[in-house]
């Protein structure tokens, strides 16, 4: 029976269904469900009136496939454990801020990772203020990879110590980091190149791909250790991190290609209406109704963004494409600024990444970059 403390009336829980639960966030890596059932109304509290059995709670229980799994097993077992379940007991009747078990946390975290929530193995980490430690250790071991030529596996491991960055200067207070590239790019291309050195796809090859690995990798410090290595394993290093975050990097290598073959149609065209002789009906009607130049930033994207401006697009392409943005450049059409491609003649970045090729070739000539066409 229910019994009566203080006017209220503690229900009775099933202890057994809410081990499963507790186990089931574990073994999932869902540190908000986690939390959530140590929360003061959580159905595991005598004192909550929210009932577990209650359908509206069926996602926070296992079902039977995963009742069968040795993962679920080894959390249940770690949830069971008698110092453990004594410590959650203790939390679930006390009136005051929970203190979670640190060895279920620690599980959750380590499950968290393998299922790829680099953020919630953060949170994790971060409450037992191991996180840095962690980072560190994932990166101590790509490195490992790396020297072992074990590519994939190093792109892996530097891939979860970005997930397991934090943000301290976030509001109202420190969060995971955020690989916000839209942002990276509009900081990239911030400032109108006046000379081919200022355009980020025109820098020198070390210099570009150093660019590249910074804007990919967001945090400096962790990118920084790529510099020891052989610029042939950095390039395949990029080639495996861009295929990770990207998956529908070849879509844009052909859009890249078709924008190519436009920039250079375009320049023949406006070259040939600008060489002086007889103006003839036909290309007075050309100049006046030619290709809109804006079209080719609509190739890039692969689609229209309406009455979009050069950053708009810029900043579709950094979210959609993040690498995208090391093989453009600000070019001033008349009054109109588009993005166009571009790339160095002979650099290894772009073809380490497909976009190399017959008729792909747009860089441009030195007096092009600070000189808009009119």
């Amino acid at each position: 029976m229910a019994k009566h403390t203080n006017n209220l009336v503690e229900k009775p829980v099933d202890m057994d269904l809410g081990a499963e639960a507790l186990a089931k966030a574990v073994c999932d890596g869902d540190i908000v469900n986690f939390n959530m059932l140590f929360a003061a109304f959580s159905p595991l509290r005598s004192s909550s009136t929210e009932i577990l059995e209650n359908e509206k709670y069926s996602y926070l229980l296992p079902d039977d496939a995963q009742r069968a799994t040795e993962s679920f097993s080894a959390a249940l077992d770690a949830v069971r454990t008698a110092e453990t379940w004594s410590h959650i007991q203790t939390e679930l009747e006390a009136k005051r801020p929970v203190q979670l078990p640190s060895d279920l946390l620690l599980m959750l975290a380590d499950n968290a990772v393998r299922e790829e929530k680099y953020s919630v193995a953060a949170q994790a980490y971060e409450l037992l203020r191991i996180r840095h430690k962690m980072l560190e250790e994932f990166l101590k071991q790509a490195d490992a990879a790396l020297d072992a030529d074990d590519i994939p596996t190093g792109v892996s491991g530097y891939l979860i110590a970005l997930g397991l960055s934090y943000d301290y200067a976030a509001f109202p207070e420190p969060l995971p980091g955020v690989l916000n590239y839209q942002s990276k790019a509009l900081m990239l291309h911030g400032v109108y190149p006046t000379r081919p050195e200022d355009c980020v796809a025109l820098q020198a090859e070390e210099t570009h791909l150093n660019t590249a690995l910074e804007l990919l990798l967001v945090d400096e410090e962790i990118s920084a250790r790529l510099k020891t290595y052989p610029i042939e394993k950095r390039l395949k290093f990029l080639s495996e991190l861009v295929s990770r975050l990207d998956p529908n990097w070849d879509s844009f290598r052909a859009r890249f290609a078709e924008a190519c073959l436009l920039t250079q149609s375009f320049g023949e065209r406006l070259k040939r209406i600008a060489e002086p002789h007889a103006e003839t009906l036909e290309e007075e009607i050309e100049e006046q109704q030619g290709a809109d130049p804006r079209e080719i930033m609509k190739t890039l994207l692969g689609r229209e963004i309406e009455n979009g401006e050069w950053w708009q697009y810029l900043k579709q392409l950094g979210y959609e494409h993040p690498a995208a943005v090391l093989f453009i450049a600000r070019q001033l059409v008349g009054e109109t600024e588009i993005l166009m491609p571009r790339m160095l003649s002979g650099s290894s970045v772009p073809s380490a990444l497909g976009l190399a090729g017959e008729g792909v070739n747009v860089s441009p000539p030195e007096d092009s970059i600070d000189t808009p066409i009119s």
